[in-house]
């Protein structure tokens, strides 16, 4: 607007910027008393023409202080406009249907495909048998309970406001608490209903007992009074969860036949479930490193937050080390067969990449969010190959045993 302004006077302010200059300068030489230098007779005469002059035109210094703060008042102004528009981008930048996608954390389902997947694989390696209607009535029950993991730890996490600035958190999404809690305790409702339903099908309470132990360990974890995690015992909890106690439990379940109700438990189910522990844990660990400060905000100690996230990269090295370190030493020991250690060696690059990612973002919060899906993607490939080398030594007993 200002250059518009000046070129509507461009003709005639030639004119009058040589009349005012010849006027000024004659009114500065002829100043009584004045004993300055040419070099500030020429400062005066700059400084005094600025005053007077704007795009050639006349006005009084008063009407210049004003037009100088109109125009800074101006500027602040589209500042303060730039800078709210770029804060509002900056709110809006990531896509509710992102923020839904998040919510749901439909990768971190794969929990619940694993363990189940590779007991029943454990079990066929046992008996030479596979129950597709117990197994998918399995499934269901486990995303259930997964559901009841998730909502709930969004309930009590906002309530302690560690979820306060979480955008994709289910509260936030949904703006009600009540929902989210009633959502979450139905489902472990049916979860666990449908869990204790094909037990006592089977026959089998040492089973549902395990669960028992696993749904206890997950209580534990995340809800009042004992809300463990805050203390930096989610980990362990996570191990035993997954690990030891879903495991075996599907184990059992799914190899219960009519000659045998109850499967031994043998080293390779326990080695399997070991095995399936580490990688579901690493998702937990792998998942504070981006919250570190909202955790130390509320009082919640996540390991990560006693280590901090320099040294936490350095635990996820070890603990990918040990994790193909146990495989080895499972295929050694002839816990597992050959066929599981040949498959699950192939994820070694996934497992690579896990720590490379770590090591190289744990210090960028925005990256480093991303930690946690890669160990997903690590838990599910090493998953389906344990699996998958179960099933192969069953079916090819002669070259894989």
């Amino acid at each position: 607007m200002a250059a518009a302004f000046c070129s509507l006077h461009q003709g005639s302010s030639l004119k009058k910027l040589h009349y005012y200059q010849v006027r000024q300068s004659y009114a500065t030489r002829s100043y009584p008393g004045a004993l300055t230098s040419n070099a500030s007779k020429k400062s005066s005469l700059c400084c005094c023409t600025a005053q007077i002059f704007v795009c050639g035109i006349r006005i009084s210094r008063l009407e210049f202080k004003k037009g100088i703060q109109c125009w800074r008042a101006f500027s602040g102004s589209i500042a303060n406009y730039a800078e709210n528009a770029h804060e509002s981008e900056t709110r809006e930048d990531v896509p509710k249907a992102t923020l839904i996608w998040r919510a749901v954390k439909l990768p971190i389902y794969s929990v619940a495909l694993v363990p189940l997947t590779v007991g029943g694989a454990a079990a066929y390696l046992q008996t030479g048998i596979f129950s597709a209607r117990r197994y998918f009535s399995l499934l269901v029950s486990s995303i259930l309970i997964i559901t009841w993991l998730n909502l709930s730890n969004d309930v009590y996490d906002f309530d302690t406001g560690a979820d306060k600035n979480k955008k994709e958190s289910v509260v936030n999404l949904v703006g009600s608490r009540s929902v989210a809690f009633i959502a979450a305790y139905s489902s472990l409702l049916l979860g666990f209903a449908g869990l204790a339903w094909t037990s006592m099908g089977e026959g089998n309470i040492h089973a549902i007992l395990f669960l028992a132990c696993a749904i206890l360990c997950g209580y534990v974890y995340q809800c009042p009074p004992f809300r463990l995690s805050y203390q930096g015992l989610g980990e362990p909890l996570c191990f035993a969860a997954f690990g030891p106690f879903a495991t075996s439990a599907f184990y059992l379940l799914l190899g219960s036949t009519s000659e045998m109700s109850i499967l031994p438990l043998t080293g390779t189910i326990l080695s399997a479930s070991l095995l399936v522990g580490f990688t579901t844990t690493l998702i937990l660990f792998c998942s504070h490193f981006h919250q570190v400060e909202e955790d130390k905000a509320v009082g919640k100690f996540s390991p990560l937050v006693r280590l901090g996230t320099e040294r936490g990269s350095g635990v996820v090295k070890v603990a990918v080390a040990m994790l193909y370190s146990l495989l080895f030493a499972s295929g050694l020991s002839r816990a597992l067969p050959l066929a599981c250690i040949l498959l699950c060696s192939l994820t070694l690059p996934m497992g690579k990449l896990v720590v490379g990612f770590v090591e190289e973002n744990y210090k960028d919060k925005g990256k480093i969010f991303m930690a946690k899906y890669f160990c997903v993607r690590l838990h599910a490939l090493f998953g389906a190959a344990l699996a998958s080398g179960l099933v192969a030594a069953r079916a090819f007993q002669g070259y894989f045993s």
